[in-house]
């Protein structure tokens, strides 16, 4: 990670595009199915054809509401939609209709945890309701390029920072939260990699106490964390050198190159007053009643900050595991079904979902919806780690066994005869006969070599086959060499 030289400052804010997961786009009845044939999924509507009117998705501000109170914003009770114009291929109508004077969600923050483990708040100064444009396609075509409109009129909402980031690992931070928050609440799928997803990166820099910020860039469309930090990085240090230099900075559009790890000029920026905004006239305003509002607040899900809370405090997690195992809500709910159904300690059942079970799925490239281990069936094996029927280690292969897909827990104890023995009578001939084989360690261990006891743990496991209780075999053996 590089560092901002001494006496340097950024000034980062994050324009993040956030599609919305409604059944249809925001002002027609046409899928939004990702991957479809170029061109099929694009109505008359989309088109902007003469004669086609409008009409909003009610599910989008829906949405779009509920995003707000996630994030402690004030919904707007009267909000309006406005034609932003601009010319781009992949834009037919010649116009984007989003909202712009009077957004329906504004004053937000989210609260960023930075590396040192400090807080900070970051504003969010407004997320409005707007349509996605189309996609230029400039693969497998020779001297042009090809229009695919399948995107067009996607919701989004355009979720808007205050310029409070000060550092690339402040924004990653800040992007990270916002996009658990978004899939938590269900409103997007939050797939960087299909556009989903995707943060627009605008970066100043100026002396440390200087009164006002400089001229920014704005780097479009990164669809990746880490290239993201990247971007932002390098326009960091590329303003610096030009400042230092003598030169100045022109506020413009820039594109990250992920090859190189560099960005450059697409074309000047404009201005608010550049895109000649007014009110569409084709839709009328959204107003948001209390009702309205307070119903979509009544119904908001538990979020990632309060259930890392409750795990710490009713499962007694460590703030990293309830980090982890919050980190998502399918996982969340995986981990709390695992304690439910098996009577296991709670800390137990953490270790063999975040260590175990997450770096198996982490193998298979799978994440926690396509674990082949349900809840249940975990919980089964727990249940037996519990009750003594099988150790740690012999559930280890138990484990393993389940993930190949062998049966339950207790199918494969019985196949394989992996019982814990608890019967001390057999602990204590197995460990009587390790003592019998081994005189001179014995005798090392009574003079005070104390390291050699892991040795006569791992003989006596040996002869067991693991299958001694290890509690009761570190006890009998302790007394039996103590002679």
């Amino acid at each position: 990670m590089s560092r901002i030289p001494e006496g340097w400052e950024a000034v980062i804010g994050l324009e993040v595009h956030c599609q919305l997961s409604t059944q249809s786009k925001i002002f027609s009845g046409s899928a939004i199915a990702y991957g479809a044939e170029p061109n099929t999924q694009a109505s008359p509507i989309d088109l902007g054809m003469p004669g086609m009117l409008p009409v909003l998705n009610v599910d989008a501000v829906k949405k779009a509401v509920t995003f707000g109170l996630s994030v402690g914003a004030k919904i707007a009770p009267r909000s309006v939609f406005a034609r932003k114009h601009y010319f781009y291929p992949d834009l037919p109508k010649g116009y984007q209709i989003s909202q712009y004077e009077l957004p329906i969600v504004f004053e937000g923050h989210l609260d960023i945890e930075l590396e040192d483990g400090a807080s900070k708040r970051i504003g969010i100064t407004r997320a409005h309701l707007e349509e996605d444009a189309g996609k230029s396609v400039h693969e497998g075509f020779q001297k042009s390029s090809g229009i695919d409109l399948n995107r067009a009129g996607t919701p989004l909402i355009e979720i808007v920072s205050e310029p409070d980031i000060r550092t690339a690992a402040e924004a990653v931070a800040y992007l990270k939260k916002l996009h658990q928050i978004v899939v938590y609440l269900g409103i997007c799928d939050g797939n960087m990699q299909e556009g989903s997803f995707r943060c627009d990166a605008n970066v100043s820099v100026r002396k440390v106490g200087a009164p006002k910020f400089g001229t920014r860039t704005e780097t479009k469309n990164v669809n990746s964390f880490r290239y993201v930090e990247k971007a932002i990085e390098y326009e960091i240090e590329r303003q610096i050198e030009v400042i230092e230099a003598g030169g100045t900075i022109r506020q413009e559009t820039r594109l990250f190159n992920p090859d190189t790890g560099e960005t450059r000029a697409m074309r000047s920026k404009e201005d608010a007053n550049d895109y000649r905004y007014f009110p569409d006239p084709d839709l009328l305003p959204v107003v948001c009643t209390p009702e309205y509002i307070d119903a979509i607040r009544g119904s908001l899900p538990e979020l990632p900050d309060a259930k890392r809370a409750r795990f710490e405090k009713d499962f007694g997690l460590s703030d990293y595991d309830a980090k982890t195992l919050t980190s998502s809500r399918e996982l969340a709910a995986y981990y709390e079904a695992v304690v439910a159904a098996s009577g296991a300690e709670a800390k137990l059942c953490a270790n063999w979902v975040a260590t175990d079970l997450l770096g198996a799925l982490n193998k298979l490239s799978k994440d926690i919806t396509e674990s082949p281990i349900s809840a249940d069936a975990l919980a089964g094996m727990l249940k037996r780690i519990a009750d003594k029927t099988i150790s740690g280690k012999l559930a280890k292969d138990v484990f393993e066994a389940m993930l190949n897909g062998e049966g339950s827990a207790d199918d494969i104890i019985k196949a394989k005869g992996l019982v814990q023995i608890t019967d001390e009578s057999a602990i204590i001939a197995a460990i009587d006969d390790v003592i019998a084989r081994n005189p001179q360690q014995v005798a090392d261990y009574r003079s005070g070599k104390d390291k050699l006891f892991g040795f006569f743990v791992g003989q006596a496991m040996k002869a067991t086959q693991g299958k001694a209780n290890p509690d009761a075999l570190n006890r009998l053996l302790k007394e039996r060499l103590a002679g």
